[in-house]
């Protein structure tokens, strides 16, 4: 156990004193039986002479040995995501040096799994674009993942989103994209609270109305497509949604404050998963979903229920800069040795808020030394001229 002080809400201190952690397995012990992949965050070269806010510089190494842990864990990596900063950082040709790097370490490792992001972020949002305009964006990255050998997470267009002009105008573009790609694809529906300039999509502001947009062009492209991750922070959404798909299409929950139920499901069916939470918790969420595949649900939710707070407090509005917290955890625990982002994002939450994720991850028995932890998260409290 270590003693630290850690600011409170209050803009008081306390003495704290970390727990026990819990002793999850280094790699999956059975094939799970929901299709789980983990949304990986990226490790900047932290000692790079550049301009962190305008320039990227990835750390290549460490970036592709956090993919592998999560490989070793039996997580499927999705890659180029905005958990990647996708969009908020990383641009599309470092987006592909990324995708093209990840999938050839996939290659080395027996039953990897890795999708990747194909979307339109190289294209300049903009109500002059025409669709055409979006449909050519598109078909570019979707032969550049293709041409790597990869599989196709179909992103959100911030284009689209800003070009649009009806719900017709989003069928026309994914009709042709999904009639054209090779093999079938991940839809990904991401939520406003997490890219305010998705708002609207599918044409409409009101999800239940966009969502009937989206299910006609899953209906009309199911052959095209493996499933559809949304990401709207409302199981009820997620569950209607759920039950209107075509047979043989998932449903990958992109819920991080719901994620537990969701996969766990109901009578009518439940939710395979794509979230970027299970970067933060990829021990928990290994051990969880080997239990579940083990037929021990109530092991399933005892390793779930901790994580669950924890990943509401990294994903609390502005849910965009849920990052940061996803971030910190993947430092607390040693998979990289500075707490650096790209493009400075790490200055996107407070220190308090910092202090809490610590807690949080602690009760929940993720921090897997907590000694080094507590040293960590000192030496970042200290930045803070708390402890000095």
């Amino acid at each position: 156990m270590a003693t630290l002080t850690l600011p409170c809400a209050d803009d008081g201190l306390e003495n704290y004193t970390t727990g026990t952690p819990r002793d999850f397995p280094e790699a999956a012990d059975r094939p799970f039986n929901r299709v789980a992949y983990a949304a990986a965050h990226v490790v900047p070269n932290a000692t790079a002479d550049n301009d962190p806010w305008i320039d990227t510089d990835v750390d290549w190494d460490r970036t592709i040995a956090f993919r592998t842990h999560l490989w070793n864990l039996g997580l499927g990596v999705a890659e180029a995501m905005d958990t990647a900063q996708r969009g908020m950082g990383m641009d599309w040709p470092t987006s592909l040096e990324l995708i093209r790097r990840s999938v050839e370490a996939s290659r080395d490792i027996p039953g990897a799994v890795v999708a990747s992001g194909a979307g339109t972020d190289h294209l300049a949002a903009s109500p002059d674009l025409s669709i055409d305009d979006v449909i050519a964006a598109y078909e570019e990255q979707c032969a550049a993942v293709e041409a790597c050998g990869g599989r196709i997470i179909l992103m959100a267009s911030r284009a689209l989103a800003a070009c649009a002009k009806s719900p017709d105008d989003y069928a026309k573009v994914y009709d042709r994209i999904l009639g054209n790609v090779k093999e079938p694809v991940i839809v990904h529906w991401l939520g406003e609270m997490f890219d305010p300039a998705l708002k609207g999509y599918w044409g409409n502001a009101d999800h239940y109305e966009a969502m009937d947009t989206c299910l006609d062009a899953l209906k009309r492209n199911a052959d095209k497509v493996d499933g559809i991750k949304i990401s709207l922070l409302d199981k009820d959404k997620e569950i209607r949604l759920r039950r209107g798909l075509p047979d043989g299409v998932r449903m990958y929950t992109g819920d991080d404050f719901n994620y537990a139920e969701l996969i766990a499901g109901d009578e009518d069916g439940y939710s395979d998963a794509l979230l970027g939470i299970f970067d933060a918790i990829a021990p928990a969420a290994s051990a969880a979903l080997s239990a579940l595949a083990g037929n021990r649900p109530e092991e399933f939710h005892d390793i779930f229920a901790p994580t669950v707070p924890l990943s509401r407090h990294i994903f609390k509005a502005p849910t965009r800069f849920y990052k940061t917290g996803v971030v910190f955890m993947a430092y607390l625990n040693g998979h990289q040795d500075h707490f650096v982002m790209v493009g400075g994002q790490q200055s996107t939450r407070s220190i308090v808020h910092l202090a809490e994720i610590f807690r949080l991850a602690d009760k929940a028995g993720l921090l897997k030394n907590p000694d080094d932890a507590a040293a960590r998260m000192s030496r970042v409290t200290a930045i803070h001229g708390i402890g000095v």
